[in-house]
């Protein structure tokens, strides 16, 4: 069966933790606490209107995820989304999996209206830039800083 991107919900919830785990590993900024990556997940669930979880399925297995937020752009005029989180569980990777994942997310967004998505890749990690450039996402002249509160 073919995998298929469809909002997640209540019952993707472990699954989705476990793939958060494996990214916030690897990630320069962050790291993995799974209280903290579950309750943000289950907040988006109540509260649609700040954002969608996307999930790669096949069967019942889920093999990937995303989050998708949701804002509106002054400078666009309308909404806007930042693209996060996107994983696919680390036996799965090297199939086009992905690929499914990000058309699907976007294929969602456009159809919501969005104007524009947004999304943050580690400095040094070339692979994952070559790949969001493969569907037209470009470098911004803008610099990401932050402030924990």
């Amino acid at each position: 069966m073919t995998p298929i991107v469809a909002c997640a919900g209540e019952a993707d919830l472990p699954a989705m933790v476990a793939l958060l785990g494996e990214l916030f590993a690897q990630e320069h900024d962050f790291r993995p606490d799974p209280a903290k990556q579950r309750r943000a997940l289950e907040m988006l669930l109540q509260r649609p209107e700040a954002g969608r979880l996307f999930v790669l399925r096949q069967d019942a297995a889920v093999l990937g995820m995303a989050n998708l937020l949701l804002t509106l752009s002054t400078a666009e005029g309308g909404p806007v989304g930042i693209l996060e989180d996107l994983i696919i569980a680390a036996p799965e990777r090297g199939r086009g999996l992905g690929r499914i994942l990000v058309r699907g997310v976007l294929d969602w967004a456009r159809a919501y209206g969005l104007r524009r998505v947004t999304l943050l890749t580690d400095h040094d990690n070339l692979r994952a830039q070559a790949f969001y450039a493969s569907f037209g996402f470009q470098p911004s002249a803008m610099r990401v800083m932050r402030l924990g509160l």
